[in-house]
């Protein structure tokens, strides 16, 4: 292989993977890829992404914030908002729901710059043609669009239906390979099973490159949909892990805290952050029938997990064969932190919920839990285990929702390998990480005939070429890196972090936390440092301006109280226009936001 030839990049995607839920990390489950990986490339204990998948995967082809590159929030809620509330998104900018087009994505880029592109798995970033992979830079793709469905391809709940499902779930329209939709129900193999799939279909595409493809550098992006709910995978590798976890989510992150703090990835004075609970009952209380069922659903999350590493493995040997590893540039994630949700009233159909498709469609039997027809998830505790130290999980702009596994292997720029850096990095990195690496440059301020925005995040260079030094940080002491989805918010500069959960995620009031000391956040600065909050909420409000985001949270509720006043029938036979009452109030309370930014909220 030519020296001069440019890097190839392979980005791995895990869908809700637990900080520490894989060998390298403290795990138990059996990932020896992904510890070989980490062996001969280096772990990064500081890495952040978003609170929930897509805006991740904005920020990751992006290299730039969510709210600017279209998924200011999830699609699915911004579908729901619209549905109730149909002036709220509309028409704002970063608020479109797919990655829009006033961001240059890497796959774009990189295909401009000679690359061969090809992605197999999730999307996420837009459900219509002109949004989807091919659209996007990928010239070679099987992609499934929204954001879950069954690892089987089982859909009865979609078979003969006529209504339209959300986008959660996958139908007809829903896959595309290549350029054009194909037909989930009978386009793709009988024997699928999600991750087998995918990597089949990416060792495909590469074993089929023609020897002009095979002299351009790829780009292969392989974001797999496990081990995100429903939690399934073939029987024999379930059995691997039978019995694993009778003891509870509590003894297993007690076992995982231990295993962190001797591979030195937390200090071991580390304070945890109480177990993620979300109103369940505690392991010792639950029936005998109830923790078999509940740590049955363990043994399959980690059976999806293994068969990532499966079939990591897999595309590692083709390299290796090939002769084209060690001029990879390869990166494993976590899209966000592990899946701590309740999901039984999640919508998924018009009048029918989650729980109202289980019971009509499959079957959760003890001896059932893993095979195609059924469909489970694992809980809040299960999640606090994987995420500990630290608090919350998935969807949480706490550390647990934010705080992810992440691996490079790149061994031309890695100066040591098997090391261990805490350096505080992001997701918005990957894109100048990679053109840096490719002696690329962004092409900000016009590309492809558009005007683009330029990256917020910084190159792995130095932490590359110094993985020994842990006083190297891409970040300085005034960079601002923030967070939020919805009014779920917060706001990080150096090691300090200022955090808003609005009820019932939490008290509805801002925090502040030093996590040089306090990985678990358990020890709130905001009232005995108001100086400091003070000072961190102006850097919010810098946020704010910058990412042009909105409070979207905020003029949600109070358009839904306004429509309910509505119905109800006010009664003063006011003759002022809905929309003028509506946006009248909401600039009070805009103008109320800001003075909460500013620190102002004794004012009244």
């Amino acid at each position: 292989m030519s020296k001069e030839k440019p890097p190839n990049v392979l980005i791995i995607v895990a869908d809700d993977l637990g900080f520490s839920d894989t060998s390298p990390y403290g795990g138990e489950i059996d990932t020896p890829n992904l510890q070989k990986l980490a062996d001969e490339g280096l772990r990064m204990t500081g890495f952040h992404t978003a609170a929930s998948c897509s805006p991740t995967r904005a920020m990751l082809l992006s290299g730039t914030d969510s709210h600017i590159a279209g998924l200011g929030c999830m699609a699915e809620k911004i579908a729901s908002a619209l549905r109730k509330a149909p002036q709220i998104f509309k028409g704002k900018p970063g608020y479109e729901g797919y990655l829009n087009y006033r961001v240059a994505a890497l796959g774009e880029i990189l295909q401009d710059a000679g690359y061969f592109t090809l992605m197999s798995g999730k999307w996420h970033l837009g459900l219509e043609k002109a949004h989807g992979p091919h659209a996007r830079g990928f010239t070679k793709a099987l992609s499934f669009l929204p954001g879950g469905g069954n690892h089987f391809n089982h859909e009865p709940q979609l078979y003969g239906l006529k209504e339209k499902p959300t986008a959660i779930f996958k139908g007809d329209g829903i896959w595309m390979k290549d350029r054009d939709f194909i037909n989930g129900s009978t386009d793709l193999p009988k024997d699928f099973y999600s991750s087998n799939t995918f990597m089949d279909h990416f060792l495909d595409v590469l074993k089929e490159r023609t020897t002009d493809e095979q002299n351009q550098p790829f780009f292969g992006y392989l974001p797999f949909t496990a081990p995100h709910w429903p939690l399934q995978a073939p029987q024999e590798v379930i059995k691997k892990y039978r019995g694993k976890y009778d003891d509870g989510p509590v003894a297993l992150r007690d076992r995982r805290l231990q295993s962190l703090i001797e591979k030195g990835l937390v200090p071991p004075d580390v304070v945890p952050a109480p177990l993620h609970m979300l109103k369940t009952k505690p392991w010792e209380e639950l029936s005998k029938e109830e923790k078999r069922k509940s740590s049955r659903a363990m043994e399959v999350y980690a059976a999806m997990v293994d068969l990532i590493d499966v079939n990591i493995g897999r595309v590692r040997n083709y390299l290796e064969e090939t002769g084209e590893l060690d001029n990879t540039f390869i990166v494993f994630m976590s899209d966000n932190g592990a899946e701590g949700q309740l999901l039984e009233a999640l919508p998924v159909l018009a009048g029918y919920t989650v729980e109202d498709i289980v019971k009509k469609y499959y079957n959760n039997s003890l001896d059932n839990i893993g095979n195609y027809n059924s469909f489970v998830w694992y809980g809040p505790q299960w999640a606090g285990a994987a995420t500990a130290p630290s608090r919350g999980a998935k969807s949480h702009s706490t550390e647990g929702g934010i705080h992810c596994p992440c691996i490079v292997r790149y061994p031309p720029s890695l100066r040591q390998a098997g090391l261990i850096t805490n350096a505080f990095t992001t997701v918005m990195d990957i894109v100048p990480t990679v053109l840096d690496l490719a002696g690329l440059k962004h092409p900000s301020p016009i590309f492809r005939g558009r005007e683009v925005v330029p990256v917020r995040g910084k190159s792995w260079r130095p932490i590359l070429e110094r993985p020994d030094d842990q006083n190297v940080q891409i970040y300085k002491d005034m960079d601002i890196v923030g967070w939020e989805q919805l009014g779920i918010a917060a706001v990080r500069v150096g090691d300090w972090k200022a955090l808003f959960l609005p009820p019932p995620k939490g008290p509805g009031r801002w925090e502040l936390y030093d996590l040089s000391k306090d990985l678990g956040e358990v020890q709130d600065l905001a009232e005995s440092r108001p100086e400091k909050l003070k000072e961190m909420l102006q850097h919010y409000e810098t946020y704010f301006q910058e990412t042009g985001m909105f409070d979207s949270l905020t003029m949600y509720h109070e358009a839904l109280k306004q429509k309910r006043a509505e119905k109800r029938g006010a009664g003063d036979n006011r003759s002022v226009s809905y929309t003028f009452t509506l946006w009248q109030s909401l600039s009070f309370l805009q103008a109320r936001f800001i003075n909460l930014l500013k620190g102002n909220w004794n004012d009244e």
